[in-house]
């Protein structure tokens, strides 16, 4: 459940983000044009001089859009439908993704400083301090090293057994969610070509209303085919580099797991010897 509230806070923090963003570029056009006003009035009233000074200032080439004025101009022609839910899928992808970062950053910890603060206690006869450092520790080599730790006084074959069983199950957290980013990764294209062929769709109607296949007539269709395309192409991407960094990630812990795990066995394997 806490889970789940952290991912819906993501997303409507995303979501309030790029909203603010739309109304701020909002309000800096409607200043802008709210300035234009002011200049042509006081255009109006000055002399003749003034005005070929200001006709040769309009002449001049405006200035290039930024990036955020083109992306949310063309998000707008693609048409709310399709472009919308391929935002959402953009949205919750990121949501999860930026979640699984966060935790598998938090699951990370220097493994062998934790090992060697074992073998420190164990080497004293101290199980139940080994046990509290592993409880102290943060991460998932530290709850394998507590969950055998705690099958100590059962023999090696039991903490051998239970290392393995809960190896599994902390694979498993890690993994958690990372299906549900390459299900969005697999959404966002077929949604972008779902609106492609909507798109045409809407071109070869406007073709058999009008009766002609001037370039002004399906002009509109088409443009909507290819921005549909390119947005769920970009989202597709977008996902994809987290989930390939989400993915090295996972398999960078689970050998580290699986090393400790293994020096852990060995070191109670001496330490019974003894």
């Amino acid at each position: 459940m806490k889970k789940l509230i952290a991912l819906f806070s993501i997303a409507a923090l995303l979501s309030f983000g790029f909203s603010n963003l739309v109304f701020a570029q909002d309000a800096a056009a409607n200043d802008q044009a709210v300035v234009t006003n002011d200049s042509s009035a006081v255009t109006n009233d000055s002399t003749a001089a003034d005005t070929t000074a200001v006709a040769a200032a309009t002449a001049a080439p405006a200035q290039p859009k930024s990036f955020h004025q083109v992306l949310k101009e063309k998000f707008i022609e693609g048409g709310p439908g399709f472009m919308g839910v391929i935002l959402l899928t953009l949205i919750f992808g990121l949501a999860i993704a930026i979640e699984r970062i966060i935790y598998l950053s938090m699951a990370s910890i220097n493994s062998k400083k934790l090992l060697k603060n074992v073998e420190e206690a164990l080497n004293n006869d101290n199980v139940d301090g080994a046990k509290e450092i592993c409880r102290n520790t943060r991460g998932p080599v530290a709850a394998i090293f507590a969950e055998g730790l705690n099958r100590y006084d059962n023999g090696l074959e039991d903490v051998e057994k239970s290392i393995i069983s809960y190896g599994s199950v902390v694979t498993g957290r890690l993994e958690s969610g990372v299906s549900w980013i390459s299900l969005f990764i697999a959404l966002a294209p077929m949604l972008g070509f779902m609106g492609t062929v909507v798109g045409m769709i809407k071109a070869f109607d406007d073709i058999a209303v009008a009766g002609d296949i001037s370039p002004a007539v399906v002009a509109g269709g088409i443009k909507i085919a290819l921005l549909t395309t390119v947005f769920g192409l970009i989202v597709a991407v977008i996902l994809q580099v987290f989930y390939n960094y989400i993915i090295s990630k996972i398999d960078s812990l689970v050998n580290d797991m699986e090393d400790t795990s293994i020096a852990f066995i060995d070191l109670v394997a001496q330490h019974y010897k003894k």
